[in-house]
């Protein structure tokens, strides 16, 4: 939409103009699980007045001005023409049946599933929002009691839309709070001794190394090297492909078991591990011996840059000062897999991601990616960033994401949840996950190419054995 701006409009940010680029238009889809049927009166009413509403950008058109710059400008919201009703069941096909075909249909063994999957995965392609209102819509399934909601990645980062399902939510644990460091005195300081300032410049060091390793790597991955193709490799062109999309469920406690088995590990770390094993198994699978051990693949996180990377209360979040501002304030890192065969100890995925994760711990590569991106964007523009991302995008494997959800069952729009996930519109990369913990549970969704991975329920399985084989030799170890 073209207008002239006004002193009213608020300036799109870079990263904004990034997302709303042709080849790197990304939509947001979040999924909830009601419980109970969907009242659309109480959800209309609940929605009307919750903060999601009153948020500036949930109620503003994006704009272009006549020197074809993007701003937020305020509009009347009217809330029917974002909700998008679907009374009929769906089969697994994503497809609408009629009530004689409903037999033999069981969401209890996850035909229900299968069939929203489906279609979220037909709306990852070539179903972009509408720019003649806010950029958000939600679907309701009502005959599988489930709410799609698509919220344009322009509008803000995970970190953001986590806050305000946090803020729009009941039975919700407050995030924990930030803990408090005191400032040691120079008295303090003069105790200190030999062995902590060489500590403190070997850390130094080891940030200045890694940070030039990481971001040269970026900028080189961006321009011309590429992943060895393999089976699962996408490219230039295949965001435009069509998609199936399958969940792969996990126990936190499993997690955590895992995590155990090795000092100082995190879950984060045992996530890599689990998508290393994961992935080198369906390889195998796909095709038996082929790939040399060793062999690399490359995916990129979207990593959160803010001072305070914690969830905040949403009040904090729109304060102009906040150093945990709404937006999107992400860095991109690259995260190296490795295939393998396996072996007899499935721990040594786990001993390979703990050390890749330290590394990229020690340096500030997403924060310089994230400079990176803004400065091209002041210099050269958006379509330049675009390209420079998409160029990644085609480079690498594939996308990761994790998001720490709610620790316990919530209710949105006057609904009790059972389950969230989440995934985003379609990439180059052939295969994306993203993964969104929930009251005790961690659920990946797996959005692929189905040309290319025409079976992510075997990959599913795949992860879902490999954290399997995990726990049972960290339990082993535990033990020991």
């Amino acid at each position: 939409m073209t207008s002239r701006g006004t002193f009213s409009d608020e300036p799109l940010s870079p990263a904004g103009r990034l997302f709303i680029a042709p080849k790197t238009d990304v939509v947001i889809h979040c999924i909830a699980i009601s419980k109970n049927p969907i009242d659309l009166d109480v959800a209309k009413t609940s929605l009307k007045s919750s903060v999601m509403i009153q948020h500036p950008r949930f109620c503003s058109l994006l704009v272009r001005d006549e020197n074809g710059f993007e701003h937020w400008r305020r509009t009347e919201l009217d809330i029917d023409r974002h909700f998008i009703v679907i009374n009929n069941r769906l089969n697994k096909s994503g497809k609408f049946v009629g009530e004689h075909e409903t037999q033999g249909f069981d969401d209890d063994d996850g035909d229900g599933e299968a069939a929203v999957n489906q279609y979220v995965a037909d709306l990852s392609v070539g179903s972009p929002l509408s720019m003649d209102k806010p950029l958000w819509e939600l679907h309701v399934l009502k005959a599988h009691n489930c709410a799609v909601f698509r919220i344009h990645h322009a509008l803000g980062d995970g970190f953001s839309l986590m806050s305000m399902l946090m803020a729009g939510s009941g039975k919700v644990d407050v995030p924990a709070a930030v803990p408090h460091i005191k400032t040691e005195g120079i008295k303090s300081w003069k105790r200190r001794d030999w062995f902590w300032l060489l500590s403190l410049l070997w850390g130094v060091f080891k940030m200045v190394r890694y940070t030039l390793v990481f971001v040269l790597e970026f900028v080189v991955r961006s321009l011309f090297v590429c992943d060895r193709k393999t089976v699962i490799s996408g490219g230039d062109g295949v965001e435009l492909w069509p998609r199936k999309l399958a969940t792969a469920k996990f126990l936190l406690k499993d997690l955590k078991e895992v995590k155990r088995a090795i000092p100082n590990t995190t879950i984060n770390d045992v996530l890599l591990a689990m998508v290393s094993s994961g992935l080198s198994r369906y390889l195998e699978h796909r095709t038996p011996n082929a790939l040399h051990e060793g062999l690399r693949l490359t995916g990129v996180a979207m990593v959160n840059v803010r001072a305070n990377p914690r969830l905040q209360e949403l009040s904090k979040v729109m304060e102009k000062n906040s150093k945990a501002r709404w937006g999107n304030k992400f860095g991109a890192t690259l995260i190296p897999v490795f295939h393998h065969k396996g072996g007899n100890n499935p721990l040594q995925y786990l001993k390979r991601a703990k050390v890749m994760n330290d590394k990229k711990k020690h340096s500030m590569e997403a924060y310089f990616t994230y400079k990176i991106r803004d400065l091209v964007m002041t210099l050269l523009g958006p379509k330049y960033v675009c390209l420079l991302y998409y160029k990644l995008l085609c480079n690498t494997t594939f996308t990761i994401s994790n998001f720490v959800g709610p620790l316990k069952h919530i209710t949105l729009a006057g609904h009790p949840i059972s389950n969230i996930k989440f995934n985003t519109s379609s990439l180059p990369q052939a295969i994306s996950m993203h993964m969104l913990s929930y009251a005790g549970r961690v659920e990946m969704q797996l959005l692929v190419a189905k040309d290319i991975i025409p079976d992510p329920e075997f990959l599913a399985k795949c992860f879902q054995d490999a954290l399997f084989e995990m726990k049972m030799a960290a339990i082993a170890t535990n033990k020991a």
